[in-house]
């Protein structure tokens, strides 16, 4: 059996499903989902013709352009995911209605069931792939039939646990919002920062609400956070890949110093419970942006596309002086002061010294 599975190259592992995969589901889900809500709002607030206007329409749904590639966020995740998992080219392709199923199914907690069902069915698929003398049949076949299949029996359970997670821990922000702001904050900022995606694991759980704002918070404190304290030893070239980039690229030196950590993470605790109770900064915009922090602006804009909903549905009057005030504080200018500041007092206490900041080439 470990030679077949060696020979079929299905490693089963927690770097591989966890790290890999996860990873690749939420770049599918920001090419899509993502990518597709920006450009509705840019349609609707600048009066792009070409972005407002439907392109499509079956005379009960329209389409414009970003409800299009929106519309494709479950296909788009199965296929990064078989991408990670390295799938043969039939597997890959066969697991497109496979992620169309699973989110379908899933509902509110759609990604974690294609995480799941995606791949079972990509390694299934990559079980039989060149087996046979019609592989270009079977191996499409036992892809779609076991991932449909897995779909029509554990994608609405998956969803609904995943749902409903997400809806405890939005409840107990709600009614906790210090305590909860502290802790979400803290965890979503550190999972951002380790290999993991924090996008993925908030788009899964369906996070939004005051909750993706504590979640906003913590990434953000993480990125602008790393790329102030890191800026002696990286200059301006960190500041942008750290700011605009990723915090993960830190991983490294964190495992040699894990004290490099406190800053950033001691930052992400104040802002979250500051973002919960001062501001009541809310994420209403697709849960997968309360993961991304200041990557791309991702976390900030999908807290303005919340906002742009909420006006249009009438939950929110108006966009307020206040909200942009701590839309900019909690996302950007605390972060960094007081990242820059802790950091200030960790070097003093020789925890963190000149060079372990330093970016690998």
């Amino acid at each position: 059996m470990k030679e077949f599975l060696k020979r079929k190259n299905i490693v089963i592992s927690a770097k591989r499903y966890l790290i890999d995969a996860l990873g690749a589901m939420a770049q599918g889900l920001f090419c899509t989902l993502l990518i597709g809500t920006i450009l509705n709002t840019l349609g609707t607030q600048c009066h792009i013709g070409f972005l407002e206007n439907p392109i499509y329409s079956n005379g009960t749904v329209s389409f414009t352009i970003g409800a299009a590639a929106s519309a494709m966020a479950g296909p788009a995740m199965a296929a990064a995911i078989g991408y990670a998992l390295q799938a043969p080219p039939l597997v890959l392709f066969s697991l497109i209605p496979v992620g169309y199923a699973a989110n379908l199914m899933g509902q509110a907690g759609g990604p974690l069931a294609v995480l799941v069902i995606a791949i079972l069915a990509a390694e299934f698929g990559k079980a039989v792939s060149k087996e046979t003398k019609i592989d270009i049949l079977v191996t499409p076949v036992v892809t779609i039939l076991v991932g449909v299949g897995l779909s029509a029996l554990i994608a609405a359970p998956i969803g609904k646990a995943a749902a409903s997670l997400g809806k405890v821990i939005m409840w107990a922000t709600d009614l906790q919002p210090l305590l909860m702001g502290i802790i979400v904050s803290s965890v979503v900022g550190i999972a951002l920062t380790l290999p993991i995606s924090s996008a993925a694991i908030c788009a899964a759980l369906a996070l939004t609400g005051l909750a993706g704002g504590a979640a906003v918070a913590g990434c953000c404190a993480q990125m602008v956070g790393f790329a102030v304290l890191s800026f002696r030893e990286n200059k301006w070239g960190g500041l942008v890949s750290q700011g605009l980039g990723t915090s993960m690229l830190q991983m490294p030196n964190i495992i040699r110093n894990p004290r490099v950590w406190i800053a950033p993470t001691l930052a992400s605790a104040i802002t979250g419970p500051l973002a919960t109770c001062v501001f009541h900064l809310q994420m209403n915009g697709d849960a997968v942006a309360s993961g991304m922090g200041t990557c791309g602006l991702v976390g900030p804009i999908g807290v303005y596309t919340g906002w742009v909903r909420d006006v249009a549905d009438g939950a929110k009057n108006a966009i307020t002086p206040m909200d942009w005030i701590g839309l900019v504080l909690i996302c950007i200018v605390l972060p960094a002061v007081l990242t820059w500041g802790i950091g200030l007092v960790v070097r003093k206490l020789g925890w963190i010294k000149d060079g372990d900041l330093k970016l690998e080439s």
